[in-house]
């Protein structure tokens, strides 16, 4: 101990070892760590309420997320989309507006983690359950809540507050009732806010000047994600 360190009386070393990174940077780790850890519980506590097995649960989380990045192109037409590579910050969330590819031609297509997977899960549920009425009320709901704050962003596409979709999928299960609260809750959720935001939006695709529209990708994939768990969660409580 240095002379220093005799008169300060202080001393970071330690018999059993050190931190090997600085504070701030390890506090940071520390609250990534546990995210994550709650983030895991939240969705196995989602898709457990809903009726899913652990299997069916991983491979759904995984199709969501790496289907994401995957677009199946299902009709091209005519359009403006000469539009800049730029970044737009709409309700908060930042945007890359992609490079227009052709010049006068759009094309619409289906996300795979935000459209696809959904709904293929929101049928089984609906199958499994029997809800087939109390669906169809909850999704009327839910996608005509979405629709009404739902904006066209230029270049962008469809563009939804992350928050309204699990909030109105929440409430309207709860309000709807039934077997299968929280089946309902991610049936509406999901299934609600991809009519709402983009299949009654599909008119007006034409006016965005993007080179791609995708149902249930960029401004809407977020809000359908987060209505499948907190949705439930809301409807649980």
């Amino acid at each position: 101990m240095s002379d220093q360190d005799q008169l300060t009386g202080s001393d970071d070393r330690s018999p059993f070892g050190y931190w090997p990174s600085g504070g701030p940077l390890f506090i940071m780790l520390l609250v990534l760590f546990a995210l994550a850890i709650i983030f895991i519980n939240l969705v196995g506590y989602v898709y457990q309420r809903v009726g899913l097995s652990p299997g069916w649960l991983m491979a759904v989380l995984i199709g969501c997320l790496l289907g994401s990045r995957i677009n199946i192109p299902i009709w091209k037409f005519h359009g403006s989309s000469e539009v800049s590579p730029v970044d737009v910050v709409v309700f908060g969330v930042r945007y890359r507006i992609p490079t227009a590819r052709d010049s006068g031609t759009m094309v619409l297509a289906v996300n795979v983690g935000g459209a696809l997977v959904p709904t293929a899960v929101s049928v089984y549920l609906i199958l499994h359950d029997r809800i087939w009425v109390h669906s169809l009320i909850a999704i009327a709901c839910v996608a005509t809540a979405v629709w009404l704050v739902a904006r066209p962003v230029e270049g962008v596409g469809i563009v939804t507050p992350s928050f309204v979709p699990p909030l109105a999928g929440g409430l309207a299960a709860i309000a709807i009732g039934g077997p299968a609260e929280a089946a309902l809750a991610y049936i509406c959720g999901t299934v609600g806010t991809l009519i709402g935001a983009d299949l009654l939006n599909l008119p007006r695709i034409r006016e965005l000047s993007a080179p791609e529209a995708s149902i249930g990708g960029a401004g809407t994939f977020d809000g359908v994600f987060l209505a499948g768990l907190f949705a439930v969660v809301i409807a649980s409580l």
